[in-house]
């Protein structure tokens, strides 16, 4: 072999091995495509639903040791366990608003405002909505019920009464049932208005004996028995409704939601639905429902957690449900954290910036909130920064909306970069 063809062999062996290395050897990793960032929402889902379902057995179990020895201490611990079951529920709340079954489902955990006076005394000054007929009925006053032409024997008070009384005389303010029902008859009505203060609840409105109130008022002990039975059975029906919600988001069910929207609905629909969520908690209800509303009427009843003071949480917990699902990360109340490719993964394979953007308009919304709740660990709740004449607390909740409404956007304009248009995420009828 002469010289010049040697040399061209070995370029050409050289060459070939080069193409070798190319074709074998190690390249970045594959796109990840959308059935995985669908599964994994799913994955959260049940995550999140099965901590709320055991943080509200350990609300019904300290219910339980609070009505059978009611105490300012027993009282206090059920409270704390009210609170702590608000935590993983909230981060579930991005999971309403496109899948049917929570959407439909949600109104009995979580219904607000409510006429309390429908379930127990209140107040002189209280005032009911307009027209409803059960306003004042006081369930636990009365095993009879006159609601309209309609008559109710609330003898009894099961987790099937509460359920069967929501919405009861067709208005919505008739909550039975649920988390508020729970924190007015573990705090009371929160008579501070836009002052410093929660419900304050005697602990001698669960005595059922000759010690028995009704607030400051001496009531007959069937009352205090009565609010007791209303109690326990509130805590199971709660119980019960998150047993139904993990069930719908439980992996290997061959006919339940979570089998459906994984496997039967094409993708784009299914990350419409995430994407739809997001947007709308942020938008209509988060910015609109739960914080513009109490803020331009400076009306404390139109708070969420009202009777507790836990509205600051609320609303934190609600946003970081949503950067939960834009992240494909949650952490678990065990302080495990279930992780996988989210939203933002499929954003940033279509446009960093615009992931970028995203991530940007979540966290300063977190961070505004999070002023919120500074302010109420200061001593400064959310019902005295939305009072007439506050100008600062009301700058505060104004620029949480408004970092809020950008969320809303960014979420939009990046839906359109995974071939999702039109997303229009509910406004709730307001205008920002």
């Amino acid at each position: 072999m002469s010289k010049p063809t040697r040399i061209f062999s070995l370029v050409a062996i050289a060459a070939g091995g080069i193409a070798l290395i190319w074709w074998f050897g190690p390249r970045g990793p594959a796109p990840v495509q959308p059935a995985a960032v669908v599964q994994q929402y799913t994955q959260i889902g049940h995550a999140i639903f099965s901590d709320s379902l055991a943080s509200a057995r350990a609300l019904q179990s300290a219910v339980q040791k609070f009505i059978q020895s009611p105490s300012q201490k027993t009282q206090a611990q059920a409270r704390k366990a009210w609170l702590a079951a608000r935590v993983p529920y909230l981060q579930s709340e991005v999971f309403r608003f496109s899948n049917p079954p929570v959407d439909e489902w949600e109104g009995q955990l979580n219904a607000w405002p409510l006429d309390e006076g429908l379930i127990d005394y209140v107040a002189p000054s209280y005032v009911y909505e307009q027209g409803n007929s059960a306003g004042q009925a006081n369930i636990i006053a009365n095993p009879v019920l006159q609601v309209g032409s309609r008559q109710v024997d609330s003898t009894e008070i099961t987790p099937a009464l509460l359920a069967d009384l929501n919405e009861i005389g067709g208005s919505e303010a008739n909550v039975a049932s649920g988390y508020h029902a729970i924190e007015f008859l573990l705090w009371g009505q929160d008579l501070n208005g836009t002052s410093p203060g929660a419900g304050e609840r005697p602990v001698s409105d669960y005595y059922t004996d000759e010690r028995c109130t009704d607030g400051d008022k001496p009531a007959p002990a069937k009352h205090c028995k009565r609010r007791a039975q209303y109690l326990s059975a509130a805590s199971q029906l709660l119980v019960d409704d998150l047993e139904y919600m993990v069930g719908v988001w439980a992996p290997d069910i061959a006919d339940n939601y979570r089998a459906q929207f994984t496997n039967e609905l094409p993708e784009d629909e299914a990350l419409r639905r995430i994407l739809f969520g997001m947007g709308s908690l942020a938008l209509g209800e988060l910015a609109g429902e739960r914080m513009k509303v109490a803020l331009i009427a400076h009306s404390t009843e139109d708070e969420h957690d009202c009777f507790s003071d836990n509205t600051h949480n609320s609303q934190y917990y609600d946003a970081l449900g949503i950067a939960n699902v834009y992240h494909g990360e949650y952490q678990r109340i065990d302080g495990s954290v279930v992780s996988g490719p989210g939203i933002d993964t499929l954003v940033a394979q279509a446009d960093e910036q615009a992931a970028a953007n995203v991530n940007s308009a979540l966290n300063n919304a977190l961070a505004k909130l999070n002023e919120i709740v500074q302010s109420a660990k200061n001593g400064e709740h959310f019902d005295q920064m939305i009072a007439p004449g506050n100008t600062a607390g009301n700058q505060k909740v104004q620029a949480a909306i408004d970092a809020l409404v950008v969320v809303a956007q960014e979420i939009e304009t990046a839906s359109k970069l995974i071939g999702i248009d039109k997303l229009q995420p509910d406004a709730a009828g307001h205008n920002f």
